[in-house]
């Protein structure tokens, strides 16, 4: 071997060991990069199932709330219905009641204005179907009355018109007058815990 091949080998020597060493470096370096990205992609995974849990239990939350408040909704309309239900059952029993019965609740209803003196006023069915002893029996109840001629569009009961003032004491008139309290007694009857 001649000097020149000794110093080709021994270039050639000192290559190997030189890309021996960068193999070994860059293997090293790729690992690290290689454990740091695992390392970032771990923590990123858990940021993103954390908040991906988060953005469950927020719809849960809201998907809770939401379903809570249409059943109010639900309930309170159902309410709602079962009171008209119980208030236009008072106005059709107190409508379709038998003669006798009818004007009994009327006398009832004239004992609230007692003392009082005026032209009664009624709806043609109930002025055509009076009893003989009607006016009388208004007088025993403490209202002096004269029937009108004229018939008044209600549904039922009767307006008492003294001078220039008015006492409605139709039936439905009467009903939205104290529909706040009848809803409060039907609440309490029908839905009270």
């Amino acid at each position: 071997m001649n000097g020149g091949d000794k110093i080709l080998n021994r270039i050639k020597s000192d290559c190997d060991e030189n890309i021996k060493a960068i193999e070994i470096q860059t293997s090293e370096k790729c690992d690290e990069i290689l454990a740091d990205a695992k390392s970032q992609a771990e923590k990123k995974s858990v940021q993103i199932a954390d908040m991906a849990k988060k953005k469950a239990a927020q719809i849960k939350a809201t998907s809770k709330s939401s379903a809570e408040l249409e059943l109010r909704n639900i309930l309170l309309k159902k309410r709602r219905a079962e009171i008209d239900k119980t208030v236009d059952g008072i106005r059709d029993y107190l409508l379709n009641l038998g003669d006798r019965d009818y004007f009994e609740f009327i006398y009832k209803l004239a004992a609230q204005l007692k003392g009082m003196s005026g032209i009664i006023i009624m709806n043609s069915k109930d002025k055509s179907r009076l009893p003989k002893d009607f006016t009388d029996r208004l007088a025993d109840a403490g209202l002096k009355v004269e029937i009108s001629d004229k018939t008044a569009d209600i549904i039922g009961g009767f307006i008492l018109k003294h001078g220039d003032i008015e006492e409605n004491m139709d039936f439905k008139a009467l009903i939205e007058s104290k529909r706040g309290e009848l809803e409060d007694y039907i609440n309490h009857e029908l839905f009270s815990e």
